[in-house]
Parts: C-alpha cells; structure tokens; sequence
C-alpha cells in the first residue's frame, strides 16, 4: 500500500504504460497474473482534443480493469488540461494522472513533447502547476536523469520545483533522453530524487528479473517501481517480485506448455475479444504478442521467423499449438 495525493494504492508496483502493447488485452492478462495497479497506454493530448477515434479506443476498459491510471503526453498548459478534462470525461475513476516528460521517441521530440520537457523546464513546471491546481485527482510526472546527459544539480532543482507546483508524485527512468531504451541505469539520479522530495518517488528502467526489481529499490531508496518491457511475455513478473521482496525466494520459472497456453488461451484470446477489428485485422498484433512468449524458446530466432510469415489468425493459433 502507498498513497499517492489523497488516493490509496493497492501497490507499490505498477504496470507502465507502453504504446502499442498496454491494451486492455494486456492488462487484464497482467491482472490475472498479480498486478494490481495498470496504466492506459500513452495518451497524446492532441490527439484527445481532435477526438481521434484511435485514441478513444486506447481508453477502452471495463469494470475489472481497476484501479488505473492515464498518462497524457503534450507541449503547453492549456492543451494538457483540455485534453485531461476529456479524458475524465470519458475515464472519471482514473486513480491518478501523469506528465510524460520522459518518451524519447524521435516523433515525439519533434512535437516538443515527451522527454523534449526535459530541456523545456519552464513549460513543465506551468503544466504541473495548471493540472494540479484545475484537477481534483493527483497529478504525477514521469522524467528522465536529463537530456542530453545527467546533471544531479538540475535534476535536485527540477523536482524539488515539481513538488512545490503539487505533484503528488515523480517516476523517474534511470536514463537520459539520449540514451533512450540503452545503457546502463543512473541509480545515483533516481536515489538523488527520492532525497530531494517528500512526495513518492518510482524507479523505472531494466527491470526484467526480481534481482533487479530489488536493486532499484536497494540502490535507490525509491518508494516503488514500474515495470514495463519486463512484463512483455512475462505477466506474472509482477507477482514473482512480489513474493521475492517479502521472503527471498524466486518462484519456479513457467515451463513453455504454461507460456503457450498463456500466450494463446489468454493474451491472444482477450485481444480477439476486447479489439475492435476482426481477428484477421488483429493478426499482425497478435503475432506480436506471441514473439514475446518465445523468450526461452530452443531456437526461439527461428520460431519468431516463422510467425512473421503467418497470414491469419488460424494458422497462428495452430503454429502455437505445435510449439
């Protein structure tokens, strides 16, 4: 349990929001398997405001999604509240809502957005303080170490100034924008963090292995973690950490019969009952889904070869059988 603003959080450890993979297919496979607390996929505000009905299928959910979280990514104070106001328009219940000024993806930068905030400090802060003095749910903010590179005086500057605008809390991805997704994790920036704030600080980046999960909490001091890409063909990452920091021990590995009957009874069946477009519509995304479930594989570079060349959702279904 962790408080974030005036909300209680079942958890400590969350499921990020990824584009193109944190789905309501995603997370209701995830919730199955341990976690409490999810996160929509990235919401761009834009987007939101020109009611593109893509992004409103991103908000899709149900009553068993719960709790959630939204995450809004743009460039200016009054788009970003316009866009929020929609957004709880459509999703009233969100636990929280968080600034990413953290994505470093190249088409994102170009719109001044995303981890471009990072080196735009002024436009940040008057989006916090907007969001949080306009909205009546805690407002959060995901960063980066920095930009171009770390700099643990901006970045003791920077939230210390976050906290001041009434953000309730602050998850921080061990590396710069630079860096993106590469290289390894600046704890010293994220424990730097979690000593200039009150509010709760969140360690993200390379958590693919309960080992890891404790180290950000051991090398940081952070209050709680998020896991993304080490939840892709792994869900029950979650409670596997879990169990790890309470007693020490790892819980034994999902054979591949486990992983397949996951991957295909599950993951893939949510997508083909929760996405709107026919299966054979969805079958390039379902195929996606099943190369994350190859990891551990014997000749798993094969295996995704081979599911590249599939054409519909049949011959999927049955390749996975035949695993």
């Amino acid at each position: 349990m962790i408080k974030i603003g005036n909300k209680e959080i079942p958890s400590n450890i969350i499921m990020a929001p990824m584009s193109g993979c944190t789905d309501l297919a995603f997370r209701t496979t995830v919730r199955k398997y341990g976690v409490s607390v999810c996160f929509f996929e990235m919401v761009d505000a834009t987007s939101l405001i020109m009611k593109s009905a893509k992004t409103f299928q991103m908000l899709k959910t149900n009553s068993k999604d719960r709790p959630i979280a939204a995450q809004l990514i743009g460039n200016g104070p009054a788009q970003m509240l316009d866009a929020a106001h929609i957004l709880l328009d459509t999703v009233p219940d969100i636990m929280f809502l968080d600034i990413n000024s953290a994505c470093p993806v190249k088409k994102i930068l170009k719109k001044k957005s995303g981890a471009y905030l990072m080196k735009s400090p002024d436009i940040l802060l008057k989006i916090a303080g907007t969001l949080s003095n306009k909205l009546k749910l805690p407002v959060t903010v995901k960063i980066r170490t920095g930009y171009a590179q770390s700099d643990l005086f901006f970045l003791t500057d920077l939230v210390k100034r976050l906290e001041d605008a009434g953000l309730s809390a602050i998850f921080i991805h061990g590396r710069t924008c630079k860096q993106m997704y590469s290289g390894e994790i600046d704890y010293t920036s994220i424990r730097t963090v979690k000593n200039a704030v009150s509010i709760p600080v969140f360690g993200s980046g390379n958590i693919f292995s309960c080992e890891l999960a404790k180290k950000m909490f051991d090398e940081t001091g952070c209050d709680g973690i998020t896991v993304a890409r080490g939840a892709l063909g792994t869900p029950w990452i979650f409670k596997d950490i879990e169990k790890y920091l309470k007693t020490g021990k790892s819980t034994k590995p999902k054979n591949n019969t486990d992983k397949k009957r996951i991957a295909l009874k599950e993951h893939i069946r949510y997508v083909k009952k929760f996405r709107e477009r026919s299966c054979e519509g969805n079958v390039g995304f379902m195929k996606k889904i099943a190369m994350w479930y190859t990891k551990g594989f014997p000749d798993a570079r094969s295996i995704r070869n081979k599911i590249c060349k599939i054409k519909n959702y049949g011959e999927l279904s049955d390749f996975i059988e035949k695993l």
